[in-house]
């Protein structure tokens, strides 16, 4: 049984790592969907006060991260851009599925507000007006990539990294370092990945603290804006589709999603 949950967060962790690279996958929204989030958090603040417990945690979520980005990362490239449509309905299944189980989570261990609804349309509203500048914004800040910038440029990627349902990749071609930074990644060029390592830390570091505030004073609030950021994150994904045999196959490859995500809950 340790093995098996070993080997569902070494899993887990190849999807956020992923989610780091993939245009509309969000790494939050992996964390919220395999309902690790908050667990991730509190193991990374509490990492030295029981040690063993939580690096053996983070252990297998880390290496299957640099896994996921280095490797299945581009698996998982080749079929968003060979299967389009059906890996996006999969993706869309898996965040749908997975909301029933975290409004009933967050509303088992506190009292439920109608106001609270207000956090979800306003994120969610925020959430959609990421998508139609992720799809229309396209200009680059700059055309000599400074070690500066570049630190700056992961800060700010940082984001999209730790806040559900805000793609870090809008906000990387908006700087217009995105592609710099997949080349980055298949090269293993160091001197981009580097300094923008150091920026995603230190981003890392401070929106942690910020999200981890939130979630001890407005613990409703957070998780109810972090399910507008996450039914968001599906607009960046969806695609129309045909009464057609890849129709056909994408809404079997949703119910899929939303069986998986409802099981993975329950590992």
């Amino acid at each position: 049984m340790i093995l098996l949950h070993k080997l569902k967060d070494f899993f887990i962790g190849i999807l956020i790592g992923a989610g780091a690279i993939l245009p509309g996958v969000s790494s939050g929204v992996i964390c919220v969907i395999t309902g690790i989030y908050d667990k991730l958090i509190a193991s990374i603040f509490n990492l030295f006060k029981d040690f063993k417990k939580n690096f053996t945690f983070l252990l297998p979520l880390a290496v299957g991260g640099f896994v996921g980005v280095f490797l299945f990362g581009n698996i998982l490239k080749t079929l968003f851009n060979m299967l389009p449509v059906q890996t996006s309905f999969c993706f869309i299944g898996l965040i749908l599925g997975s909301i029933p189980l975290l409004v009933k989570k967050i509303n088992h261990e506190h009292t439920f507000k109608t106001h609270y609804l207000l956090f979800t349309i306003a994120s969610f509203a925020l959430g959609y007006f990421l998508v139609i500048l992720e799809n229309n914004f396209s200009f680059n800040l700059v055309s000599d990539y400074s070690f500066g910038f570049l630190v700056l440029s992961g800060f700010l990627m940082s984001i999209g990294v730790i806040v559900p349902g805000v793609s870090n990749t809008v906000i990387l071609m908006c700087l217009g370092v995105y592609s710099v930074y997949i080349n980055a990644i298949a090269t293993l060029n160091l001197s981009i990945l580097i300094p923008m390592g150091i920026g995603l830390s230190l981003g890392g570091i401070i929106f942690l603290v910020i999200i981890k505030y939130l979630l001890k004073h407005f613990y409703m609030q957070t998780y109810y804006s972090i399910i507008g950021f996450t039914l968001g994150s599906v607009l960046v994904l969806y695609s129309p589709i045909s009464f057609d045999f890849v129709g056909f196959i994408s809404v079997i490859l949703l119910v899929l999603g939303f069986w998986i995500a409802g099981k993975l809950e329950r590992i």
